[in-house]
């Protein structure tokens, strides 16, 4: 299982059984930037016009997109993601828990989590079929699509907040 550490120093390191096999740093809050590290190797994770969350290869031309997740349905919450050529769809398996499902398939090759109780933090159980990039590039997705949730929230709380005070 990945997870999320705290904040150490701007970077969030993921965890497998409490041990470093990453580091996140965000790069532009407004835009879902960030820049993973895993292993050696340097990744660009952010969101392109119309939508899509990419994820490429520090050294990759700024149009490339090795891993890709669009939206398939606003409604109901789901998105494919292309990672490196195995497509994955993603799906809410608990809107209560904001955990998501990731299945090529009929297979599900990982789901999500989360851990900790005052400030959660997302987890990944991913199969030993899905390799390590991949693994936290899906754990990136699912902090996004938790950060995109959060927000809303709080944005309609406000606007309830606003709407009953002014009447």
């Amino acid at each position: 299982m990945l997870e999320l550490g705290k904040m150490s120093a701007g970077e969030v390191p993921v965890l497998r059984d409490g041990e470093p096999v990453a580091r996140l740093r965000s790069t532009d809050f407004w835009q879902e930037g960030s820049v993973a590290v895993v292993g050696e190797r340097e990744w660009v994770l952010g969101r392109r016009r119309g939508g899509a969350l990419v994820g490429r290869w520090a050294a990759d031309p700024e149009d490339a997109a090795r891993y890709r997740a669009e939206q398939v349905s606003a409604w109901r919450g789901t998105w494919r993601a292309d990672l490196d050529g195995v497509v994955v769809d993603v799906a809410p398996a608990s809107l209560w828990r904001g955990t998501y499902r990731f299945t090529a398939g009929d297979v599900t090759v990982a789901e999500s989590g989360s851990t900790g109780s005052w400030s959660p933090r997302p987890t990944l159980t991913g199969g030993q079929d899905l390799a390590l990039d991949a693994q936290v590039f899906l754990l990136w997705l699912v902090l996004v699509l938790q950060r995109r949730t959060y927000g809303a929230a709080i944005g309609a709380a406000v606007a309830g907040g606003a709407a009953a005070g002014s009447s």
